[in-house]
């Protein structure tokens, strides 16, 4: 199959298609020249449209997907070489701001600074906010930028520093367990569970288009999950089916749902 015909199999649209192909550049350097490689940071839908595309492609164990920490959500792709097995260290770097008044910065005033800096959404990671200061994980080539002229966000007075990896301050995220039983691993009754509605507003949210699977949209009530799945629903936040058990004496399934807050 041809460059072109995969990737318009593989993209769900024409954005995405930019975005695979950019992926596969990548892919193609890393083979021609046996060299490590890597894209700049993408998002969980974003890692999940790459991942297709690479499985259809046969290159499972080319890669690796690193955002800088364990656990992180906005990652990137690393292409390795075959005298490489882990991704380069220098390709992410670890910024710490720290401000005066607890509690008066959110993600978004972050990033609203970093954008107003000039700085691309894939140039920038996690940001991972605590009371008075926050980690930020950006790519290498805007590190020394961001150390000399990042210094407020807002009206708030930033000190800005590097740090090692190690000492990143990462949030423990809230969580809710949810169990109970379902007459099948459908979409629509797990989405129920897991977000403590009925099944029908459950149906309605998918077939609507506000639902995604494992970062992929999904409009089909009736599709079966499997343990490990990701629901998101636009608005509404995420859950995800972190165990299958067995079944009643009615044939209905044991599920735990983890909900996050």
């Amino acid at each position: 199959m041809e460059k072109r015909e995969l990737l318009d199999r593989a993209a769900a649209d024409a954005q995405e298609r930019l975005l695979l192909g950019r992926v596969w550049d990548k892919y193609d350097q890393c083979r021609r020249r046996n060299i490590p490689v890597c894209t700049e940071f993408l998002s969980p839908q974003e890692q999940a449209a790459a991942e297709r595309l690479l499985h259809m492609l046969g290159a499972e164990e080319s890669y690796l997907l690193w955002g800088g920490y364990d656990g992180a959500e906005r990652r990137q792709i690393h292409f390795l070489p075959d005298w490489q097995s882990e991704p380069d260290a220098q390709a992410i770097r670890c910024l710490r701001c720290t401000f005066y008044e607890a509690g008066k910065l959110t993600h978004r005033d972050f990033l609203g600074s970093l954008m107003g800096l000039g700085l691309t959404r894939e140039k920038i990671g996690d940001i991972l906010v605590s009371e008075q200061s926050a980690d930020v994980l950006v790519s290498a080539s805007v590190a020394d930028h961001l150390l000399r002229e990042w210094d407020a966000a807002g009206r708030t007075a930033l000190r800005v520093a590097e740090i090692d990896p190690s000492e990143l301050s990462v949030p423990v995220q809230q969580t809710k367990i949810l169990r109970d039983t379902v007459s099948s691993l459908r979409l629509d009754s797990v989405l129920s569970v897991g977000f403590s509605t009925s099944r029908g507003k459950a149906a309605e949210a998918v077939e609507t288009g506000r639902v995604q699977v494992n970062w992929a949209d999904c409009q089909k009530p009736d599709r079966l999950l499997r343990q490990g799945d990701v629901i998101s629903v636009r608005g509404a936040g995420k859950c995800r089916l972190t165990e299958v058990g067995g079944t009643t004496k009615k044939g209905r399934v044991f599920i735990t749902v983890e909900r996050y807050l």
